[in-house]
């Protein structure tokens, strides 16, 4: 009697909340079903595991990270044959508890700031806050909101809570602007009524008691104002050296509402649509990167400002972002390894560097973040090349980049 063996194949896309929970679980015994040719013998999974000394053991062997050029459509390709499934195993919990890991310095990243401020304030020492631009953090608090919505919708706990966290401590440094009079009533008052929709409409969603009409609205209205304001804030930052205007800003919002319309009553086609679908977490990484920009524009404008900047914030944010570089890497998420490594090299090392430059904090200080930023840069690179078993760390950032 022969018998024909035919195993469960494995799904063709996984995402990445997929991948973290199947590398949390122990490794299972991939069952077999045996369909004999000529008869109805058929035994069942608990069978053959318990008869596992006649057959042999498979373990489940996860896909491979998959390149996301947008992380709504990720492009699937075959499983590596990996060199060694152990290490590749190890890496993967590694870098899973170093983006877990990224919580403690987030959530510690504004208090330096949020202290310093404090104390200005009750020094009526107003014109050190002008050292903090409101602009910057604002494009920093829309893209952790639009993260936010982001991750929220895809069920990813940790992101959701470091974005939250993200949300929630800018929010408290734009409000002692505000008390400051480093930022405009009106701005700081429409910021309020956008930051709590958001909160509470993320929270009900991700729970899964929210109305899918009007989640849908708030994704449309996250990327008609993202995309509307990211050229305006690019724009306002340089005020005077360009004319004070709204035009870019607007402009924006006609093409983005316009095509967000097209989009939903189904005049474009498909790619057109998950191409506006993927817009929001990319406008919200650019948002997010250009915080930093924001942030040494106003340093070289204004040095004599530069000690009301916390080189403790600084750094706080150079390691929580360079904790999540090697899981953005390894899971092959362009969007994510992007904004986390522009955010580690200028949100962090750039200001450091500004502040060294400026005197304004001690040489030791400055190597001890240099030496440890290239480090851990290079310990990332040999370690996701070693365990996927290429030859060199660029292979690694084209498959990051266009996928194998």
């Amino acid at each position: 009697m022969s018998l024909t063996v035919t195993a469960p194949m494995p799904a063709a896309t996984t995402t990445p909340s997929d991948r973290r929970r199947s590398s949390s679980s122990s490794p299972e015994i991939c069952p077999f079903y045996f369909t004999p040719s000529s008869s109805s013998f058929s035994p069942s999974p608990s069978q053959v595991a318990r008869n596992s000394s006649l057959f042999p053991v498979i373990r489940r062997l996860r896909l491979s990270p998959l390149p996301a050029l947008d992380s709504d459509v990720p492009h699937p390709h075959p499983v590596h044959q990996l060199k060694n499934s152990k290490s590749f195993e190890e890496w993967d919990s590694l870098t899973a508890g170093f983006a877990g890991a990224a919580n403690i310095p987030f959530l510690l990243i504004q208090m330096p700031q949020i202290i310093l401020n404090a104390r200005n304030l009750m020094a009526s020492n107003k014109t050190a806050l002008l050292a903090v631009p409101w602009l910057g953090m604002l494009t920093g608090l829309l893209g952790n909101l639009s993260l936010l919505s982001y991750f929220a919708k895809k069920k990813e706990k940790e992101a959701v809570v470091v974005q939250t966290l993200g949300v929630v401590s800018i929010y408290i440094v734009l409000s002692q602007l505000a008390m400051g009079d480093a930022m405009p009533l009106p701005q700081f008052v429409a910021t309020s009524v956008v930051v709590a929709t958001g909160l509470v409409l993320n929270f009900f969603n991700y729970f899964g008691m929210l109305n899918a009409k009007i989640w849908h609205f708030w994704e449309d209205f996250i990327t008609v104002g993202g995309v509307s304001v990211l050229p305006q804030v690019m724009w306002s930052n340089f005020v005077p050296y360009v004319p004070n205007s709204i035009l870019p800003g607007s402009i924006a919002f006609l093409i983005a509402f316009a095509t967000v319309i097209m989009a939903r009553t189904g005049k474009l086609p498909k790619k057109g649509v998950k191409f506006v679908e993927s817009v929001s977490g990319w406008t919200a990484t650019l948002l997010f990167m250009w915080m930093p920009v924001s942030q040494m524009w106003t340093n070289l404008l204004n040095p004599d400002n530069i000690k009301g900047l916390s080189a403790f914030s600084m750094l706080l944010g150079m390691i929580g972002n360079g904790l999540m570089i090697p899981r953005a890497l390894f899971i092959r998420d362009l969007m994510w390894f992007t904004g986390s490594t522009w955010a580690t090299l200028f949100y962090g090392y750039g200001n450091i560097l500004c502040l060294f430059c400026f005197n304004s904090v001690s040489r030791e200080f400055f190597l001890a973040s240099t030496i440890g930023l290239i480090s851990w840069i290079g310990i990332t690179l040999w370690r996701d090349t070693a365990v996927h078993g290429y030859d060199t760390p660029l292979r690694s950032l084209k498959d990051l980049a266009f996928g194998s």
